[in-house]
């Protein structure tokens, strides 16, 4: 049995976050630290991206040396650390050897993150000022200003946490997420971090969390961008005492994909200029893969998304967008419905039904589905959002 709790990274026990200003933003929070009491175990799933920020590299490689076990995560906003050569790199390094030093743990037990514009230098005195008086705040309750430290054009801040009953005691997941723009799947312009003081041993946890998130945040999309700094962080203190065997994998993965799927669905809703959270299903698809590329590519359809801005529940341009996808598709069966309302049918048109489906769209949380007709039984839904034209403005003035 789970329940939603507060408390968000540090729900789980066996973590402590602090959060500062430390310069990279003007009078904003920008640098956040999440600490374990002891070396934890550790997993993460990193951007597909071929252009790899520093900070990914440095994650990457310090998580190999440790054999999955970290002390603690560093994370800045203001500055992404991307497209910065070796000076990027040194200054990746320079943050991990900072943490190492002020929280007294081995250097290849430091993960760090780095969120904002592309191409820019890292002040590695800022962030070395900011660390140094991240430490001695680190607690229990400071999530919810961590949440904010690592937003950029995040509308609010994101954390969920959920306690989860088993017959061997409880465990607690918690986490936060920033992410509104450059958001698509196979990992996006996102960072996530999560706890559990379940114990889990560093390669089930990789295992647990490589399916968590193929089901959450790669399957979120704003805008089809992907970007150079994408992470999601799993650490697992074993604080609960309870230990995630074989048995108990499956409901762990369940409890983790329910903590993750909380947080993309948030990420969507605050995507750049959304006013509408909006689920795309399909089904009667051939095979997964089909399912899971027509419903990314009809969510990623700049016409679909200005047409549910708009409140238009123009059908036409979602089985069109299916029907170019690449996948298996029999127009004669093939259906579309907007909300409640089925408006195209074993090739019959139902315009009577379109006031349910303006209806449906004038909410802020709007589902559309087609089903592509072939009798095949799978089917997979990903989350978008509206299309609108705040989204051009925040991107056209991101810099400047």
């Amino acid at each position: 049995m789970t329940r939603p709790i507060g408390g968000g990274i540090t729900a789980a026990a066996g973590f402590r976050t602090a959060a500062v200003a430390c310069g990279l933003k003007k009078d904003m929070l920008d640098l956040a630290l999440i600490a374990a009491d002891d070396a934890a175990s550790a997993a993460a799933v990193f951007t597909t991206n071929l252009v790899v920020a520093a900070p990914v590299l440095v994650a990457q490689r310090h998580l190999a040396a440790s054999g999955g076990r970290a002390r603690a995560i560093a994370v800045n906003s203001g500055c992404a650390n991307a497209c910065t050569g070796a000076r990027g790199l040194a200054a990746a390094d320079a943050m991990a050897a900072v943490v190492a030093r002020e929280v007294g743990c081995p250097l290849e037990q430091v993960l760090i993150a780095s969120t904002g514009v592309i191409g820019q230098h890292l002040d590695s005195a800022r962030i070395a000022r900011g660390v140094a008086a991240a430490v001695p705040l680190l607690g229990r309750d400071a999530h919810a200003a961590a949440a904010e430290a690592i937003m950029t054009t995040d509308v609010a801040p994101k954390e969920a946490a959920l306690r989860v009953d088993t017959p061997a005691g409880a465990f607690t997941i918690g986490g936060m997420v920033k992410g509104a723009g450059m958001i698509e799947p196979n990992m996006a312009t996102m960072l996530g971090f999560l706890t559990t003081d379940a114990a889990v041993e560093p390669a089930r946890l990789k295992r647990a969390l490589s399916a968590a998130v193929a089901d959450t945040f790669n399957a979120i999309t704003v805008d089809g961008e992907s970007s150079t700094n994408d992470a999601v962080f799993l650490l697992a203190s074993g604080a609960s005492g309870v230990a995630i065997d074989d048995a108990a994998h499956a409901p762990f993965v369940d409890a983790l994909r329910e903590v993750c799927g909380t947080l993309a669905r948030e990420i969507v809703r605050g995507g750049e200029g959304a006013t509408k959270l909006v689920s795309v299903r399909v089904t009667g698809a051939a095979s997964d893969a089909d399912a899971r590329r027509a419903a990314r590519d009809i969510a990623n359809s700049l016409l679909v998304k200005t047409a549910l801005n708009g409140g238009d529940p123009n059908w036409g341009r979602l089985i069109a967008v299916a029907g170019r996808a690449g996948v298996a598709l029999d127009p004669v069966r093939a259906q579309v419905r907007i909300g409640p309302a089925v408006l195209f049918a074993d090739d019959t048109v139902f315009e009577d039904r379109e006031p349910d489906a303006v209806a449906h769209l004038a909410g802020s949380e709007v589902e559309v589905a087609v089903d592509l007709g072939t009798g095949g039984g799978h089917d997979a839904t990903v989350w978008t959002c509206d299309l609108s034209a705040e989204y051009v403005r925040i991107n056209a003035d991101y810099r400047t």
